[in-house]
């Protein structure tokens, strides 16, 4: 069985030392780990990173280690779950492995679940409103809104984003600029923050806002970007396209920098 070696140093740091950590490492000293999971060549990276979280997880069972490893399990099972409807005609074991480690995967991510039910993590909070509909965490994980830990993280801003575009458009394009704000230099955004605020921008008649946002949207490599519609609004008001399109291009090196900064504030 061949395993990518990624190191894992931060769950040696719990106890004090540094030392690097393989997924085959993880596998051979806690077999748990790795034998209920998938052992082919499907959603190998996916595997890979739950198999880490699962690791630190078990050493440390923190809401924010159950946090990593929930969102670990979750991209493993959208996955595995394509993969495990493919039938093999001569490896048939391939595809109960890979039912299996399906089946898995939900019973992880309802253990941990289970076993957050009174957590105050922020993100914890989020997936048990938006993955189970629980408005009891949506009500605290509003209550954290103006919290640091909250403020300072660009994937909860993205949370609340999602959230307010549902009951408050402007506070969602405020959570949305603050998601650009805090995106680390070399990152790449969630495309469906460009295309929210285009959206957004489009419909309270913002077109050049809109516009620039297309441009970026583009030239981010986001297909089905429509942005002829928007061009023939500013055209019509004889703007300058341009100008616009130099805006987007210095907006979209500030994001990717770093150093982008809400217009809002």
């Amino acid at each position: 069985m061949a395993f990518k070696h990624i190191t894992l140093t931060f769950a040696l740091l719990l106890a004090g030392c540094e030392e690097s950590f393989t997924v085959e490492d993880i596998c051979v000293q806690s077999p748990a780990m790795c034998n209920d999971l998938n052992q082919d060549g499907h959603c190998k990276a996916q595997r890979e990173h739950t198999i880490f979280y699962r690791y630190l997880e078990s050493l440390q069972p923190t809401d924010e280690n159950k946090y990593q490893l929930l969102k670990a399990f979750e991209h493993y099972n959208q996955c595995i779950g394509l993969a495990a409807n493919i039938q093999h005609i001569k490896l048939k074991g391939k595809t109960t492995a890979r039912r299996r480690a399906y089946l898995t995967s939900n019973r992880e991510m309802a253990r941990i679940y289970q076993q957050t039910q009174a957590t105050t993590h922020p993100g914890l909070l989020y997936y048990h409103w938006s993955r189970n509909n629980d408005e009891t965490a949506l009500t605290r994980l509003l209550a954290l809104e103006n919290t640091p830990e909250v403020e300072t993280s660009a994937e909860m801003q993205f949370y609340l984003a999602s959230y307010y575009i549902k009951v408050d458009e402007q506070k969602a394009i405020d959570f949305l600029y603050n998601t650009l704000a805090l995106n680390q230099a070399k990152q790449i955004p969630d495309p469906e923050i460009y295309t929210s605020l285009i959206s957004l921008f489009y419909k309270h008649h913002q077109y050049k806002h809109a516009y620039i946002f297309a441009k970026i949207a583009e030239l981010s490599g986001i297909k089905n970007i429509d942005i002829l519609l928007i061009e023939q609004q500013l055209i019509a008001q004889e703007k300058n396209l341009d100008s616009l399109d130099a805006l987007a291009e210095q907006t979209l090196h500030q994001i990717n920098q770093g150093k982008f900064i809400s217009p809002r504030k």
